[in-house]
């Protein structure tokens, strides 16, 4: 992961920019992660989308932003464990939007919506992961259960992933992201 002091100040503030748009108009089963230390870290919690083997999971995602961006594409990171066909077992996502098909007008919440799409429509010609994508052609049930299984196993809910009724949390994460509004406001 690179620095911010090794990105240009121009795509810092895009950066800070777009996460401050997908703060105010958040994206539907996205939250985003905001390091007041690193602007650049752009991390987020993807939720898994009902009618698929992810549903009721949890997904952290970490886009590695490159010293150039938007002119070339970040790197996309699943840091949850996922049994998917175009995620390896590093947790690298392979989708065109991040490869070829990359356009410096696509921002940050395009590619957190296209992997949360990922979880909905797997592409299984591009695997990244041979045994997802087999299995997803030739034996979707099998695919489905295991799937399934890892989302049950690695993709649990946390305190940071789900509103609680706890009121010392709530207040806890709502002074953060006041913090993180305020920080976002000085860039």
């Amino acid at each position: 992961m690179l620095a911010a002091e090794s990105i240009s100040p121009s795509a810092i503030k895009r950066i800070a920019k777009e996460i401050q748009t997908i703060q105010t108009t958040p994206l539907e089963g996205v939250k985003l992660i905001i390091n007041d230390d690193n602007i650049c870290d752009v991390q987020a919690w993807i939720y898994g989308p009902e009618g698929t083997p992810y549903e009721k999971g949890h997904f952290k995602v970490k886009l590695a932003m490159s010293n150039d961006f938007p002119n070339s594409p970040p790197k996309c990171y699943f840091q949850t464990k996922i049994f998917h066909p175009n995620v390896s077992a590093s947790g690298e996502v392979c989708v065109n939007t991040l490869k070829k098909d990359w356009s410096p007008d696509l921002g940050i919440a395009h590619i957190l919506l296209t992997v949360k799409c990922l979880l909905i429509y797997p592409n299984p010609e591009s695997a990244l992961n041979e045994e997802a994508g087999k299995l997803l052609l030739e034996r979707y049930d099998d695919y489905a259960k295991h799937a399934k299984l890892m989302t049950s196993i690695h993709a649990k809910k946390s305190e940071e992933t789900t509103s609680t009724s706890n009121p010392e949390i709530i207040k806890k994460v709502e002074k953060k992201n006041d913090k993180k509004k305020k920080t976002l406001k000085r860039l």
